[in-house]
């Protein structure tokens, strides 16, 4: 009896441990989804409210009309055969722009994430000032090197304005920065141990590359690739400028439908056809790229930097260089020599007019648009990244509908036309609780609605790569999810954050499709008052227009620079 008892008292023992440990189980998977779900809270609350609402109710304005829903507009705009030819050309070119600028800039994302070469920094903040420069002014740069008289047809007889080539290459112009940072931060931080393990074993250095570091990069090269081609997708400024009447985007045809013919029952049509694009392009997107991910082992990126070592590396620095010095600065060096060029010769005549209202167009002087400008992006950013950062650490599980769902939704901004989103900013937030017609926060809101899914991309590739055993462990040491998010996942994504807030600022600084809606006469940012100035006929209009957008370039290269001295190991880069 005394045996029997003693077993009976081991099972019900068993049993009791593994009850408990199950109810363990459960508690802490609870917690878990408590979290993330206060994670998300504030991101969904934000996006439905400056997002969800304003580009509903400018749907709703063009849908709903007479009283009642007018949905048989849907085919009729879809069974035109010009709108097919505009949807088919806004695939076509976004795929193509985005194909190109990944072709050349990854060699520029090894480069700046793995040699270690004098002028490093200025260089990695000089290929970020072009995503910060508004499209008006890029597009006249660039005509003037591709178009008549430019410098394709001064030195080779050639002319590639209004052809599909200018287009491709403003748009590499463009996002270069997209892919050499958002694939850059995260090569910087693989161990190189791993590759020349698998070359000790015999693989060759590309075969070891191929095998053991692209399927790492995979997620963050995907990320870059997705940015790319929504920016590219929604293309306005580019495509007005150097495609002239032939081409014609979604985004070109929305703003025309809304602005030109009025007719806003089409422009309507054709914003939910582009919802419907893109929330196609992040499903294909998330269900590419959530089998590839896995833990990586991240490394102080001081440690994978080595100086250019024999003439394979040295030719790579040298070709990259070449792409930048053509794709890069030719255009940027064209502003500049312009803003000097005055009808009297080169002088600061131009910069010395920006002091001045104007006579009028501005009821500030131009100068004072830069502080508007600092200002501004600065609170963009840090709403970007407490929205991003939140939404980031929510996404950092890997399966879940509900949180591929909420992943789309983030990214849905940068694919969305800003006319519909500036045009729904004023419609829909004009009354209490939301009444902000008034407030200069409208703009940060706006700027922050682009700059949030940069810092999601950016830092959910890094986020997903620490290792889940460092969370469990410091979990069964009895950390807090609190705790456990300040003790191993923050200092390991530090240098993301950095190159997130680089790019929300950046973004921020640039705006011009929202912004130009929404900003207040007296608060106008830069690229409001570089467009202003282009709008108006003259030269020493056009002359402060380029001086103007030479100290955006300006403001942007030595806020990004700050930010890089800022990026040390101290101050928690790995």
């Amino acid at each position: 009896m005394s045996v029997l008892r003693t077993g009976h008292g081991r099972g019900a023992g068993t049993g009791d441990r593994r009850g408990v440990q199950d109810g363990a189980a459960r508690a802490a998977r609870t917690r878990a989804a408590l979290v993330r779900g206060a994670l998300m809270a504030l991101p969904l609350l934000f996006f439905a409210a400056f997002f969800g609402y304003p580009v509903a109710a400018i749907v709703g304005r063009g849908l709903h009309q007479g009283g009642r829903w007018q949905f048989g507009r849907v085919g009729d705009v879809l069974g035109d055969p010009a709108v097919r030819h505009v949807l088919w050309f806004t695939c076509w070119q976004a795929a193509a722009s985005t194909a190109l600028t990944l072709l050349l800039a990854l060699p520029g994302a090894y480069v700046l994430a793995r040699l270690d070469f004098p002028g490093r920094r200025l260089l990695r903040a000089v290929v970020t000032v072009p995503f910060v420069l508004p499209t008006v002014v890029a597009g006249s740069a660039f005509l003037a090197l591709l178009g008549r008289d430019g410098f394709t047809d001064s030195l080779l007889g050639v002319r590639l304005d209004t052809s599909v080539w200018a287009i491709l290459i403003a748009h590499v112009f463009f996002n270069y920065a997209v892919v050499v940072r958002t694939v850059g931060g995260l090569w910087a931080q693989l161990d190189p141990a791993q590759e020349e393990a698998a070359r000790m074993l015999g693989a060759g250095r590309l075969a070891a590359w191929r095998r053991v570091t692209l399927p790492a990069l995979l997620p963050s090269v995907a990320a870059a690739a997705l940015m790319v081609f929504l920016f590219t997708f929604t293309s306005f400024g580019v495509i007005q400028i150097l495609g002239g009447p032939t081409y014609s985007t979604l985004e070109v045809e929305i703003y025309r439908q809304t602005a030109e013919v009025f007719d806003l029952p089409t422009a309507a049509v054709l914003t939910l056809v582009q919802f419907a694009a893109v929330l196609a392009i992040l499903a294909l997107h998330g269900w590419t790229v959530r089998r590839r991910e896995s833990a990586l082992r991240l490394v102080d990126p001081a440690r994978t930097a080595h100086r250019p070592g024999g003439p394979g590396e040295r030719a790579l620095l040298g070709a990259v260089l070449a792409v930048v010095a053509l794709v890069v600065l030719l255009p940027l060096g064209v502003l500049v020599a312009r803003s000097f060029d005055t009808p009297n010769g080169y002088g600061l005549a131009f910069y010395r007019a920006l002091g001045s209202t104007d006579g009028g167009t501005f009821s500030v002087a131009p100068w004072q648009t830069v502080g508007n400008s600092l200002r501004f992006a600065a609170v963009a950013t840090v709403i970007a990244l407490v929205v991003g950062g939140l939404a980031a650490a929510a996404l950092v599980r890997r399966s879940g509908r509900l949180l591929r769902g909420f992943d789309a939704l983030l990214m849905l901004p940068l694919g969305t036309s800003a006319v519909t989103i500036g045009f729904g900013f004023l419609i829909a937030l004009d009354k209490p609780p939301l009444d902000l017609r008034d407030s200069w926060l409208l703009v940060p809101l706006a700027q922050a609605l682009v700059g949030a899914p940069f810092v999601v991309r950016v830092m959910l590739p890094v986020l997903r790569a620490v290792d889940d055993r460092l969370r469990e462990a410091a979990a069964v040491l009895g950390a807090s999810p609190w705790r456990v998010w300040r003790e191993v996942d923050l200092p390991m994504v530090s240098r993301a954050a950095a190159i997130a807030a680089g790019f929300a600022f950046a973004v921020s600084l640039g705006e011009f499709g929202a912004t130009v809606f929404i900003a207040r006469p007296d608060d106008p940012t830069l690229p409001v008052a570089v467009a202003r100035l282009l709008g108006r006929a003259g030269p020493m209009n056009y002359g402060q227009a380029m001086a103007l957008s030479t100290v955006l370039m300006a403001v942007c290269a030595a806020s990004l620079l700050v930010l890089e001295n800022l990026r040390t190991p101290s101050a928690g880069e790995l």
